[in-house]
Formats: C-alpha cells, sequence, structure tokens
C-alpha cells in the first residue's frame, strides 16, 4: 500500500468511527468496518513511521489519547478585544467607524465566558472537509493542539456540508452551568477537590491528555468568527455566521444592528437574558458587519482590529439572611459568616459570605432575617453588599458577636487596636483544629488524606495536643485501629506511611506549618533560602530577620517569639527527634537567575499548570507574587489574562509568555 492509500483508509475508517461512536447511525457492518481495520493494521505493521497518535489503531472508542504541549503556530492571530465599561464610551466608539464608514453596521453577540479555540478544516481524500486541526489560543500567537479533545465536544463538527477546500472557524469552549454543577456534585460525593467557576473548569477540561475525561465532563462551544474563509463567509460578518448556522454550525447569539440606539438596546437585551442563558457571559461583543471596514479601527497590536466588548458591571442579587455562623480560627479570631438563601451568581450557587468582623456588621447595620443584596467579587468570591433596611421584618436588630467563645465557652474579646473579636483561652480546642488543619494543608506539609475530620475527632479525643504529636500517631496505631478514628487497617496504615513520608519535606514547609502570625510561605521560603537551617534560624535576632527580604519589623518580631518560646522550643525539638528535615536541601537544577525578581502568573499556559511555572521560577531564586503591583517585574501571561494583564500595562511591568519565561531559564 502506498502512503497516498493508506491515508484515504485512514479517512475512510475515521468517517465511520465518528457514525458509530459518536453519532450512533452507522453505515457500514461490524464485518466490513472490522476488515477496513484490519488493512490499517496490516499497512501500518509494513510501514511503522505511518503511525500516528490520532490513527484509527491508536484511538479506543472514538477517542485518542491527545499529546502534551505541542504548539501550534496560529494562521491568525488569536487576539483580544478592547473592553469598555459604559455605554457612552460604545456610542463614542460607533459614532468613529460612522465617521468613516456611514454605511458600517454591527453585530452585537454574548461574549460568553469560556476560552476561544480555533477549528482548521480541510477537504480530504474523500472529497469532505474535515477537521484537520483544533487549537488554543495560548499567547494569541502560538497555542496548543487540542483536536482529540476537540473531537468529542457535540458542538464541534468533524465534517462540515460546505463546498470550500478549507476553512478556520474561531469560537468560545464552555461548560454549561448543568455539566458544572454535576461535576461538582460528583466531586463532593467523591471527596474531590470542587471547581470555582465555569470558565476555569472548561480550561482544565479541554487541556487534560485523555479525551474520554473531556468527553465525560462535558464542553460545548459557539463559532464567533471566520478566521479564514471564502468571500460568502467574510463580507457580511452575521451573513457568514447565517449561512454556518444553516450548515449545522452553533454559532454565538448575535444580531445585527444599524445605529448606537439600536446596538444599546441589543446589549440591554443580552443583560437582561443573562439569567435565562444555561452558560455565563461576561459581557456583550460590538463588531463591524462589513469584514474589510475592520482594518481601518485597530487600537494596538494586542487587540482585533473592528470589535469592542461592554463589559457589564458585577452580577448582584437579593436575597435573604438566614442566619450568622460563628467560627474560631487558629489564632483565635471568631470569623462572622452569612448563611443566606441560595443564589445563583456568575454560574455558581451561593449561600455565605464572610462578614469579617463587627465593625463591618455594624456599617452594614444587618441582623438575622434582613434581605441583603449579595453580589460577587472579581467574579469569584460572593460579598454581602448592602441591606435592604425598607424590607426589614419587625424585631430584627444589627447582630452583635457575643463575648463568649462558641467553641470553648471561653471569653471573647476586642483585640486592641483592631476590629478581631478573638477568643482568649489558650486550650480551645478550635484554635488548636485550626493549626492541625493549617499545618497538614497543602501550602505547608502536605500531608494528603490528613482530612478535617479526623483533625477535629483526633484532637477531641486527646491524640494530638499539638504539631509535633502528629508524627507519634504511629505509636497508637492499635489504639486508632480498634477505635476507627480514621478506619480500618488499611486506611489507618496509609495515613501514618503518608505522615512518616512527610518527614522528608523541605523544612521551609515545615516552617510554613508553625503557623506564625504575619508570617506565610513565601517568608519562610526566603527564610531557609538564606540560612538553610531551622535551628540557625531560631539563634537570630529581630534586626537580622529583618535584613532577609519579605521579612518586615512586625514578621521578625513574631518569628523572634515564637522561636524563643518555651513551648515551642520543646517541640520543634520533638520534631527533629522525630527526624522531620530541619534543613533546606539544594535542589537539582537550582539557580539564582530570578534572585530579587518578582514575578506574577495569570491566565491559562499553554504547557505548564501555574503551581508548576511558580515551582520553576522558586527553583530559579525567584519570587511568585498573587496581584500585580509596581514591585513586581514580569508578568507571564497565557490565555484569558484578564485584568492582572491590564493592571500590568499600565504599571509597565514586563509582560511574558511562557515561551519567554523558559528562555529566560535556559539562558
Amino acid at each position: 500500500m502506498e502512503l497516498k492509500e493508506y491515508k484515504k483508509l485512514v479517512d475512510q475508517i475515521d468517517y465511520h468511527m465518528d457514525r458509530y461512536y459518536n453519532q450512533n447511525e452507522p453505515e457500514i457492518s461490524d464485518y466490513e468496518y472490522d476488515q477496513l481495520m484490519q488493512q490499517l493494521k496490516a499497512a501500518e505493521a509494513e510501514h511503522p513511521e505511518w503511525v500516528t497518535p490520532d490513527s484509527p489503531t491508536q484511538k479506543i472508542g472514538g477517542v485518542a489519547m491527545r499529546e502534551a504541549g505541542v504548539k501550534v503556530t496560529h494562521d491568525v492571530p488569536m487576539l483580544s478585544i478592547e473592553d469598555v465599561f459604559n455605554k457612552e464610551d460604545v456610542t463614542a466608539w460607533v459614532d468613529k467607524v460612522k465617521a468613516v464608514h456611514p454605511d458600517a453596521k454591527f453585530s452585537v453577540e454574548a461574549k460568553i465566558d469560556g476560552l476561544s479555540m480555533t477549528l482548521r478544516y480541510e477537504r480530504d481524500s474523500q472529497d469532505k472537509l474535515k477537521l484537520k486541526l483544533a487549537e488554543t489560543r495560548g499567547d494569541g500567537l502560538i497555542g496548543e493542539d487540542v483536536t482529540e479533545n476537540a473531537l468529542v465536544i457535540p458542538d464541534v463538527n468533524k465534517y462540515l456540508d460546505l463546498p470550500y477546500d478549507s476553512l478556520q472557524l474561531r469560537g468560545e469552549v464552555y461548560m454549561s452551568h448543568e455539566d458544572f454543577d454535576r461535576y461538582n456534585e460528583e466531586q463532593e460525593l467523591a471527596g474531590g477537590k470542587l471547581a470555582a467557576n465555569p470558565r476555569n473548569l472548561a480550561a482544565g477540561t479541554l487541556r487534560q491528555l485523555d479525551a474520554n475525561i473531556t468527553k465525560k465532563r462535558g464542553l460545548k462551544m459557539f463559532v464567533f468568527n471566520v478566521q479564514q474563509g471564502p468571500e460568502e463567509l467574510t463580507e457580511s460578518h452575521c451573513g457568514g455566521m447565517d449561512i454556518l448556522s444553516a450548515h449545522n454550525v452553533p454559532t454565538v447569539f448575535h444580531r445585527l444592528c444599524t445605529t448606537a440606539d439600536e446596538i444599546i438596546a441589543v446589549i440591554d437585551e443580552i443583560g437582561e437574558k443573562r439569567e435565562e442563558f444555561p452558560f455565563d457571559i461576561d459581557g456583550a461583543v460590538v463588531k463591524i458587519d462589513q469584514v474589510a471596514y475592520r482594518g481601518d479601527f485597530s487600537t494596538s497590536s494586542k487587540y482585533s482590529s473592528g470589535h469592542i466588548a461592554y463589559k457589564y458591571p458585577p452580577e448582584e442579587k437579593e436575597t435573604k439572611l438566614l442566619d450568622i455562623e460563628l467560627s474560631v480560627g487558629r489564632t483565635g479570631r471568631v470569623t462572622p459568616t452569612a448563611i443566606f438563601e441560595p443564589i445563583r451568581l456568575c454560574g455558581t450557587s451561593v449561600s455565605r459570605a464572610t462578614l469579617h468582623n463587627q465593625d463591618f456588621i455594624d456599617d452594614l447595620d444587618v441582623g438575622i432575617g434582613d434581605t441583603i443584596v449579595v453580589y460577587k467579587s472579581g467574579e469569584i468570591i460572593p460579598k454581602v453588599k448592602e441591606v435592604k433596611h425598607d424590607k426589614r421584618p419587625a424585631g430584627v436588630a444589627t447582630f452583635k458577636i457575643p463575648n463568649v467563645c462558641p467553641v470553648c465557652g471561653g471569653p471573647v474579646s476586642r483585640d486592641a487596636d483592631t476590629a478581631d473579636m478573638k477568643c482568649s483561652n489558650p486550650s480551645c480546642p478550635a484554635q488548636l483544629e485550626r493549626h492541625i488543619i493549617n499545618f497538614v494543608s497543602r501550602d505547608a506539609m502536605d500531608i494528603k488524606g490528613f482530612g478535617e475530620v479526623y483533625i477535629i475527632d483526633l484532637v477531641r479525643r486527646g491524640y494530638i495536643k499539638d504539631i509535633a504529636d502528629i508524627f507519634t500517631l504511629k505509636d497508637k496505631r492499635e489504639e486508632l485501629i480498634e477505635e476507627g478514628i480514621i478506619g480500618k487497617e488499611k486506611n489507618t496504615d496509609k495515613l501514618l506511611a503518608t505522615i512518616e513520608a512527610a518527614k522528608g519535606n523541605d523544612a521551609y514547609r515545615l516552617f510554613t506549618g508553625f503557623g506564625i502570625s504575619n508570617v506565610g510561605k513565601a517568608a519562610a521560603k526566603a527564610l531557609l533560602g538564606q540560612f538553610k537551617d531551622i535551628k540557625v534560624i531560631m539563634n537570630l535576632t529581630e534586626e537580622e530577620l529583618v535584613q532577609v527580604n519579605d521579612i518586615g519589623d512586625i514578621s521578625a518580631k513574631s518569628i523572634y517569639n515564637y522561636l524563643h518560646d518555651s513551648v515551642n522550643i520543646d517541640i520543634i525539638n520533638r520534631l527533629e527527634a522525630e527526624g522531620l528535615n530541619m534543613k533546606e536541601q539544594e535542589k537539582e537544577g537550582a539557580s539564582d537567575k530570578f534572585a530579587g525578581l518578582t514575578f506574577v502568573i495569570t491566565g491559562t499556559l499553554p504547557t505548564m499548570g501555574r503551581k508548576e511555572a511558580q515551582e520553576l521560577i522558586e527553583l530559579n531564586g525567584g519570587k511568585c507574587a498573587g496581584s500585580v503591583s509596581k514591585k513586581t517585574n514580569y508578568l507571564v501571561a497565557g490565555e484569558a489574562a484578564g485584568s492582572k494583564l491590564d493592571k500590568a500595562n499600565s504599571l509597565g511591568v514586563n509582560v511574558i509568555s511562557e515561551e519567554d519565561l523558559l528562555k529566560m531559564v535556559n539562558e
């Protein structure tokens, strides 16, 4: 068999696999299909160099494993759209376009909160317009090949019934509210981590290596642009969308408008339908309908010409405050949390929001039974905005945090010069429980499987009185199994083995786990990076501690006081006796290339997760921060970088891609 015949056979089998596995409408018998597969296997046995990951012989159930990190250079750059935040700016932009092209028309579309993907179609040997490549946006110029995953998205057509030799379509991949809720329900039942919002889950799902996982979770897609195609699709944008829609291509909600008033009316209509859409939107896009006119209205190399995106104000809703729950943290701080009737904001159901402290409660004048207005800050964290006092029921009064600890019954008083209310009982079990939970958490000792339920039970039964007791639980194995605190023998031994393995963790993790006030992971890394040994740090003065990057006067005092307390000294000595690592080891590949530099990571990177990128930066002596400021040296920006990218540009911070970061490491 020649290569040309082989490729024709691959296309033929691909077509029948799609009919069988994805459309449930097979056109040939199983026997005929098996005969085709036998021919293919024989050809590949003779020519193994022809075999690729997307060959039908490499797929299970019509789905192939995706190769990680395969980069694709876009034929047409996948740029962002410039945002505007008030309708006056929309009108001004329309007037500017009309001044140059009085006959200009506009498409107004829902801006779905997902991630962009381009689909490249080419006519194959079966004379069918077939999907050849699906690519993520990446940095706008280079993306990632996600073809195998795109093929399991029901809205992505493997074949298009259109008379063109090639076609490139760009659209938005998203997750519906229903699929998002289903995923989180399954995760909750399995004890897994819940997803923060549909957009993040969609991004992670599209980049899964196993397309079966992508298929199971469920993604959808709307096409919103023709990247490359014939004139009949690109002369009028709306006309092109309508042709695609008529040929079974799901297209975004779009409306053709002529005047600024019509555009504003459709923007308002989309905003009013926000509740009805089964997916999240984060704005409305206004595009010049005549594609040829768009090049006359470019703003920068970052943004698509002839487009603007109107961003709606943060979503907010009224609900009834049912209760105020009080919790006690590891420092003894009492935190009030509003419990309200569930509402849906930005694609997720919310029923809780912090009320911070008594001052916040007093300023809002909030009481149990009030009608409150809740919104999402940064589309992620729910917050209480205001109280509708005109709807206050009779008898409702401003809530007051009691002066008795809700956990131990000890005295609660207000800290001097702060708004914090704290339990002053040093034996309060809630403080110890939170301290242990912090100690085993991912940012500290990262003892996986040591859940909150186990910790609370072990503390309340007296097995754990401080962090050092965690590492003596092995001596009480038989008791733990007999009482079933962790479970049967298998589960108990599994957790005890994980605890034992944690003794070899990096010393900075142990220091972070001490839970010293005002000292987090960054400060712990800075200390151990410089002095290498916890025992050495114990002998430093406050003045010496302040000289360390990331350690200020308050932090230095907290560290000094903690390390000179007799109880804490005893705990540290017991930890050392149990064999915990007190010294920071030099890591393979470590360097000081990024010493003194601060990075912020945002968006979805083409091949690395944020944690992986952070570890790479820190391995080379750099520091990672969570927000952009004047002290930021570099912003590492991936797809959907958002507000951090805007802030970096406004402050003149260097913006780099994942590829730039890797070049800096390898220089």
